[in-house]
């Protein structure tokens, strides 16, 4: 790997990576925020309209620094993959104007009727603008990740008479069956994100004996949407989309799995370290047959293994991807054990009182966001060495003019400059939590009653 490809490469993992800290959040809070203002809506309940108020405003800090962060991106397509954009512009262009005109001014529209328009509205209209707010964020995310979908698996489209991609078949290039899929794995990965900072903070109240009622509606939420979105995240959506590996990225599945050899009744690797260079997993403490059975139903199916394919189309770094893929499947099996036991002890009426799993959902809030970044490189290690997958390598698709100096450059200032945004952003969300749900300025709102504690059961 040259230089200048090098750092490509890593100055636009760092700023798509720092970038989807904050959309992971306001997607999966979109979500919740609905479920807030419907029962506030149904019920009249107070407690429930100042939770959706409350993570509103979360979502809109979140949303911002999103948008000012994302905004780069689009700009590196041009500067950073100049090669690439010319090859495959015709076809992805199209979602990703479709993200920009359509989902996000849909999703920064109702945002702000959101958050400045509930006495203007009446609750019916409110809740409304909730919904499209909801449905803002995730068409947002469906038309990026359609647009990832195509890189990983290249339908729709025809090869002009110059050697460029063109569009050929609109919805099958919208509905890629890679994107569906893609698309509710990552979207469900974004509720089980939302649901832990939810019932992290609410934890937090709870231990620190602040807005007890809002603490245990927070918790409530959190574990009860957390723990379902994390059981849809193995089955169906991960099983799901582990078969599309196995069909269309064969050599990818080996490398997340470290099979080095094709074999009948492949053991599925818990843990172990990849000696690429003799083709082996050391120290590995396996499940016989159990990724046969994953990947075709019975045990007995032959899973096909790296030596089935030429070193040059293997993933450009199998360890770290071997390690990303683990560390996204343990983490994930870890929440659903952490979620089921709090939702036990909710269901058993003790949660609140129970200091040790408080504390554990409270400390456990920054793993998600581990889970997720892991999972996006090992969807994104796990295409190379293609840019799009059997159609243009990675190596092809920079910008010949940049160098390697220049790229470094500006990877030091969007460092910098994500340092300083990074710190406002918990500035700004440790001070919404440290005031609490209710009016964003202290009291409580005209023409609202005061929180009764029996809203929380």
């Amino acid at each position: 790997m040259t230089d200048a490809l090098f750092w490509h490469r890593l100055h636009f993992g760092f700023t798509v990576t720092y970038h989807y800290l904050f959309p992971q959040l306001t997607m999966g809070l979109a979500f919740l925020i609905v479920l807030f203002k419907w029962r506030a809506f149904r019920t009249g309940s107070t407690l429930h309209a100042d939770a959706a108020r409350f993570w509103a405003r979360i979502f809109g800090v979140s949303f911002a620094l999103g948008v000012v962060t994302g905004i780069p991106m689009e700009f590196q397509f041009g500067t950073n993959w100049a090669r690439f954009s010319q090859f495959a512009g015709g076809v992805i262009g199209q979602t990703l104007a479709m993200e920009g005109i359509f989902a996000f001014f849909l999703e920064s529209t109702f945002l702000g009727l959101f958050l400045y328009g509930e006495k203007r509205f009446g609750p019916r209209l409110h809740l409304a603008s909730a919904i499209a707010l909801w449905v803002g964020s995730w068409l947002s995310g469906y038309f990026i990740i359609a647009t990832n979908a195509f890189m990983q698996n290249p339908v729709g489209h025809t090869v002009a008479p110059d050697g460029r991609l063109q569009l050929a078949d609109f919805w099958g290039f919208v509905l890629n069956p890679w994107a569906v899929w893609q698309y509710l794995h990552n979207m469900t990965a974004s509720v089980v994100t939302a649901s832990f900072v939810v019932a992290g903070v609410g934890a937090f109240w709870m231990l620190s004996g602040v807005h007890r009622d809002h603490a245990r509606l927070a918790l409530r939420t959190g574990v009860i949407t957390g723990l379902v979105a994390s059981c849809l995240m193995i089955f169906p959506t991960g099983d799901r989309h582990g078969k599309l590996l196995a069909e269309k990225q064969p050599a990818t599945l080996a490398a997340m799995e470290g099979l080095f050899e094709s074999k009948p009744d492949a053991a599925l690797a818990i843990i172990g370290q990849p000696d690429v260079e003799h083709r082996r997993l050391e120290n590995p403490v396996v499940v016989p047959g159990m990724l046969s059975f994953l990947v075709y139903g019975s045990f007995g199916s032959t899973v096909t293994g790296l030596d089935a394919f030429p070193t040059d189309r293997w993933p450009d770094n199998i360890e770290l991807l071997y390690y990303a893929y683990h560390v996204m499947a343990g983490l994930g099996t870890m929440f659903i054990a952490l979620l089921a036991l709090a939702a036990l002890q909710l269901w058993r009426g003790r949660l609140e009182t129970s200091p040790g799993l408080l504390w554990a959902l409270m400390l456990a809030m920054p793993f998600p966001y581990i889970a997720t970044t892991a999972g996006w490189m090992t969807a994104e290690m796990g295409r190379q060495p293609w840019l799009v997958y059997g159609l243009m390598r990675t190596a092809d698709g920079t910008s010949p003019r940049v160098s390697a100096g220049n790229t470094l450059f500006t990877l030091l200032g969007f460092a910098g400059l994500y340092l300083v945004m990074g710190v406002l952003f918990l500035y700004l969300v440790g001070r919404e939590i440290a005031h609490g749900p209710g009016a964003p300025h202290g009291g409580v709102d005209a023409g609202e009653r005061p929180v009764l504690a029996e809203e929380a059961t």
